[in-house]
């Protein structure tokens, strides 16, 4: 009777193709009992922001059977709602949406929420970590699926909920006041080049990177056992003692420096070229010019600093170029990726991007993230570029979770095909990164190979997906660093990046 599930109008996620069973938790937490690495000397860009928000997908004990994770999170109506208006009238999305609610409120994420941590490798005794930035009309679910799937392979993925208006609608529990939630909404700002285009994204980058590094002194006190006082919807009745978060204690390879990844989609991948030049460049160890205005400068004394090295791996998705181009960060945005530093013989094997065929097929941006990605001109010629892909067939919208959960509207709206296998794509890859970057992480599987019916269960080594043969992976094609300046199309900077856009998708930009 399988075929009745052709007829479920609710949509599904796609099992996780890992070896481990994946849990979540939710944490929302006070920032007062945080330690921001923000310089003091500097105001803090949200001072009417109480909390920190962030969904961790993690490894789990297989004996997990706990029920999983509504992806329209409450209250449901109000964030139906909110995607309606940011969808916009018209827009075959907002339709879905509107014809839909009551199908979305049951859509679950195939994880075990606050499931046990399963016991880290003993050979290694902590699990990698990475950080998933979202990008427009995001949220900490919407990359649920390729959060949920590295995970299933050994990583903890933690997706941090932007509290700057790049979310449809987000909501901020106010610590000691039960019945007070503030609510945040979509905040509109034109996608061409403008100067109050510049200064509302670089309002943006400043609150996105003040988040991640209250998040990273967030781990870092999951890691050393110390108790983070929960205010999220369901635990705002529970003491500081709270019991979810003990498990993560002496769990984490977040103390190590450049031991955690870094990755975002879009805007989110923006963010995370933001975090790591802003952290790397630091005025403490940099001179910059007097018309740089840092959007983040963490205090000498941060752990933070130690964190972001030339080996951090960063994981960029249809990175959407425009916000660093602001003439306040002119002299941050000349300078290379972190891994080109000269005594840093890797380079560019610890930098990953994967672009949607729609981001490839937009000029502009595409040499825009070629100038961000490449090397510098005098850099050792024998040090490595970067990776740079695209799956065939894939749009924007690919990257996220509506890919996956609505795949008709991508291949009838956005001409994209096969969302479940671009996601699988974009994770072998991202397992095979973290492994040549020397992270442990678990094996790729046979589905995930394409390889039924040969004699392998698993492979360490993935090295085709990050090879250069034209024929080495079905619609995976590999491309070059270098800057095509002859075909650059110009008066394109303001493409239709948001949701329903022919390079849209959740995650907009």
């Amino acid at each position: 009777m399988s075929w009745l599930g052709r007829f479920n109008p609710t949509p599904t996620f796609p099992a996780y193709t890992g070896p481990y069973k994946v849990g979540s938790v939710d944490v929302e937490t006070p920032t007062s009992n945080l330690s921001s690495p923000h310089d003091p000397s500097q105001s803090p860009p949200c001072p009417d922001i109480p909390t920190v928000a962030f969904r961790m997908f993690y490894p789990a004990k297989a004996d997990s059977n706990q029920r999983g994770v509504k992806w329209i999170h409450n209250p449901q109506r109000e964030v139906v709602s909110a995607y309606a208006k940011f969808l916009g009238a018209g827009n075959a999305l907002a339709s879905l949406f509107s014809m839909f609610p009551q199908t979305l409120y049951f859509v679950d994420i195939p994880v075990h929420t606050n499931a046990q941590m399963l016991e880290p490798p003993a050979e290694t005794k902590r699990w990698p970590v990475m950080v998933f930035s979202h990008g427009l009309g995001g949220s900490r679910n919407a990359y649920s699926h390729i959060c949920g799937s590295l995970a299933s392979h050994g990583i903890v993925v933690v997706a941090p909920e932007h509290r700057d208006g790049s979310a449809p609608i987000s909501f901020v529990h106010t610590p000691d006041e039960k019945e007070k939630i503030r609510r945040i909404g979509y905040v509109k700002v034109p996608h061409s080049a403008s100067t109050e285009t510049y200064e509302a994204r670089d309002k943006q980058l400043r609150t996105r990177l003040w988040e991640i590094g209250l998040i990273h002194d967030a781990l870092l006190k999951m890691d050393e056992g110390v108790a983070l006082r929960m205010v999220a919807e369901g635990t705002s009745k529970k003491s500081s003692n709270d019991t979810k978060l003990p498990m993560f204690a002496h769990a984490l390879n977040v103390h190590e420096p450049g031991a955690i990844s870094f990755a975002g989609h879009s805007f989110g991948a923006a963010t995370m070229v933001q975090l790591a030049k802003s952290i790397y460049y630091n005025p403490t160890t940099h001179q910059p010019p007097p018309s740089y205005k840092p959007l983040y400068a963490p205090s000498s004394s941060s752990p933070l600093l130690k964190q972001i090295t030339p080996r951090t791996p960063v994981i960029l998705l249809d990175l959407w170029s425009l916000p660093l181009d602001s003439p306040s960060t002119t002299w941050l945005h000349a300078k290379p990726m972190p891994c080109y530093a000269s005594d840093n013989p890797t380079g560019g094997s610890t930098l990953l991007a994967i672009l949607s065929e729609a981001f490839f097929k937009w000029t502009t941006n595409l040499n825009q993230t070629k100038r961000v990605l490449s090397k510098p001109s005098s850099a050792d010629p024998s040090q490595p570029g970067p990776h740079i892909f695209y799956p065939i067939h894939s749009a924007h919208l690919s990257q996220s979770d509506f890919g996956v959960l609505f795949p008709w509207l991508t291949t009838k709206v956005l001409g994209a095909k096969e969302p479940e296998r671009v996601l699988r794509l974009n994770t072998r890859a991202v397992l095979q990164t973290l492994r040549d970057a020397g992270v442990k992480v678990a094996r790729t599987s046979v589905k995930d190979l394409e390889l039924e019916g040969e004699k392998v269960d698993e492979v360490e080594d993935d090295k085709e997906i990050l090879g250069t043969r034209k024929d080495g992976v079905r619609g995976w094609v590999c491309l070059s660093a270098e800057v095509e300046e002859e075909g650059e199309k110009k008066g394109d900077e303001a493409k239709d990046v948001g949701l329903g856009g022919q390079a849209g998708g959740v995650g907009g930009v």
